[in-house]
């Protein structure tokens, strides 16, 4: 299990010597995830995917769930309803709810690949000033052990929490 730290850190040559201090306390590079303006150069520091920057996997659970509900709604609605000399059974609800559970997610992902995470609502003030946002991804048990040691090594640094549900695949 792993938590997510974010930190606000200054520039580029901060965040390359704090990505080059995680390296060396033994956190890959694949955990390290550096946000800044869209103009700005991040040089060879790992950026942040468009899992990280946008709003997809929210859109698409909140997308997945509203299009069963509404498949269910419209699988019992033909259930329960004559339509002409045609009798839905049990097996059209569940291929209604299958529908809407894969239209809902579809549908909702697309507009979520065009939405900004809402995780990092907070940070988008930091992210125009210059500033670059890094997101982090620590074993349970490191949390406070990387903690200290951005604290210790990097005054600069911007301490901005702990995001304690962290998805299963970044």
């Amino acid at each position: 299990m792993r938590r997510r730290l974010y930190v606000v850190l200054p520039d580029v040559a901060s965040a390359r010597q704090t990505a080059n201090d995680l390296l060396l306390a033994r956190i890959e590079d694949r955990h390290m995830h550096f946000l800044g303006r869209r103009d700005m150069s991040l040089e060879d520091l790992h950026e942040a995917s468009f899992l990280q920057k946008t709003d997809v996997r929210h859109a698409a659970f909140l997308g997945a769930g509203i299009g069963v509900i509404g498949g269910a709604a419209v699988g019992v609605f033909l259930k329960v309803s004559q339509l002409g000399d045609i009798n839905f059974d049990v097996g059209t609800v569940m291929l209604c709810t299958l529908g809407g559970l894969v239209l809902g997610a579809w549908m909702s992902t697309l507009i979520g690949v065009s939405t900004p995470s809402t995780s990092l609502k907070t940070f988008e003030k930091d992210i125009e000033d210059g500033k670059i946002l890094l997101m982090v991804d620590v074993p349970h048990g490191r949390v406070e052990e990387i903690q200290d040691l951005l604290h210790k090594r990097h005054p600069e640094a911007a301490d901005r929490g702990v995001d304690l549900t962290m998805p299963a695949f970044p």
